[in-house]
């Protein structure tokens, strides 16, 4: 049970970050977002505010955001039809209804003769118990209530297609770039809560049972020399350790402004036919926030470089499209994050975070990566693909990922049995 909340937790909260991204940047630019979702299928619950629409579904294996124009407009109001009108206080329509008229107070009724929702922003029309025809201005965050639901008008000004190629790919682009700042804040607060490691002959956390604590070292402890070798940096006190199994090691320390001496003696373990010494000691850290930023900084830097090259191996063959995992490896090694502790779970979050940064990024169709493809292709011809040819690819690349989904699933399952 906990490792499903902590399963479902991190992939909320990937999720939501990453369409924070796109929201926000979608609402800079102008942008009507209809929906704001974490997850698909079902609404297990929704509320609205500011003209979007926020919902978590049943499934949570993703999220998106709905922006007005990318599908057709619905509330299609046609010649002939009687709606009821509602007006503010600048004599301007701000309500719509085309059904259910007793819910709503002060309607005036029209016949509508032509209506313009997207450029214009106006209904022609006959009033009630008149003849003539009469302009009526509406505003551009108007409603239209049909079937029980209100749904605010989208003027073309406020769709997404309407924007420039800039506009549109940063808000694309931010989804993907929210999940690289946000491993770069989980790290930073890594960095803060366990401290970063420091290249310093200092003696860290110890291991209880360890050679080093038998013998009588304590953390904080400085190592002046090994074997009367000086010693000034982590590096040099792990390379003589290691270098030394089964030995006596003669340490000089300082503690409380007193040199002490102390023999530790390594312990032995092999590995690939190597045989290399311990004692027991974790590397120093330090807690502040100068260098937690700095940990951020070069940690999510090198997990992008890892992800990438493995990525690239992918690519080339390399890397077997067998060794790749799905939600249920994914979830498999969340229970052994889960039972390592907090920070371990932290850490593989803010992995997780990077991945889906970069999965995103790759330049396939019905993945961010895929649309600022055609961004840019639209960039360099100078008029946007088709919709409709565009629609039909990121659809067939929508089918071939969950093709692929099911296979690395399969996979998963497979070598839980094996």
């Amino acid at each position: 049970m906990q490792t499903a909340i902590a399963f479902i937790v991190i992939f909320g909260v990937l999720v939501f970050f990453h369409e924070l991204g796109h929201l926000y940047f979608a609402k800079r630019a102008g942008i009507l977002c209809r929906e704001f979702a974490i997850g698909f299928g079902p609404k297990v619950f929704s509320f609205f505010k500011n003209e979007t629409m926020y919902t978590i579904r049943l499934l949570p294996l993703g999220g998106y955001v709905r922006y007005a124009g990318e599908d057709p407009e619905t509330d299609e109001i046609k010649p002939g039809t009687h709606v009821g009108l509602l007006f503010n206080q600048q004599n301007e329509v701000i309500k719509l209804v085309v059904d259910g008229f007793d819910r709503f107070q002060d309607l005036l009724f029209v016949e509508v003769d032509s209506i313009d929702l997207e450029h214009k922003l106006e209904l022609i029309g006959v009033e009630e118990g008149k003849e003539q025809i009469q302009t009526f201005k509406i505003n551009e965050k108007a409603f239209v209530v049909n079937e029980g639901k209100e749904n605010q008008i989208a003027p073309y000004n406020r769709q997404f297609n309407s924007k420039s190629v800039g506009k549109r790919a940063i808000a694309i682009f931010a989804g993907p770039m929210m999940n690289f700042v946000l491993a770069f804040f989980i790290f930073i607060l890594l960095g803060l809560l366990q401290g970063t490691p420091v290249n310093d002959a200092k003696i860290g956390q110890l291991v209880s049972s360890g050679p080093a604590s038998q013998a009588g070292l304590k953390t904080g402890d400085v190592v002046l020399s090994i074997n009367n070798q000086p010693v000034s940096k982590w590096d040099e006190v792990v390379d003589i350790v290691r270098k030394n199994p089964d030995q006596n090691l003669k340490f000089i320390i300082k503690r409380d402004n007193q040199d002490k001496t102390f023999t530790v003696i390594p312990k032995a373990e092999t590995s690939k036919g190597t045989k290399y010494g311990l004692i027991g000691v974790y590397q120093p850290v330090e807690k502040n926030i100068l260098t937690s930023v700095k940990y951020g900084v070069t940690e999510t830097i090198n997990w992008t470089k890892e992800i990438v090259t493995a990525v690239g191996h992918l690519v080339t063959g390399q890397f077997s499209i067998n060794n790749l995992s799905g939600p249920v490896g994914i979830y498999q090694v969340t229970e052994q994050a889960t039972q390592a502790g907090i920070f371990y779970l932290m850490k593989w979050a803010a992995f997780l975070s990077i991945n889906l940064g970069i999965m995103n990024l790759l330049p396939l169709p019905a993945l961010d990566g895929g649309r600022l493809l055609f961004f840019a292709i639209e960039a360099l011809r100078g008029r946007p693909i088709d919709r409709q040819k565009e629609g039909i690819v990121h659809f067939i690349g929508f089918a071939l990922l969950m093709l692929l989904m099911i296979i690395v699933t399969w996979n998963d399952i497979k070598r839980l049995f094996m």
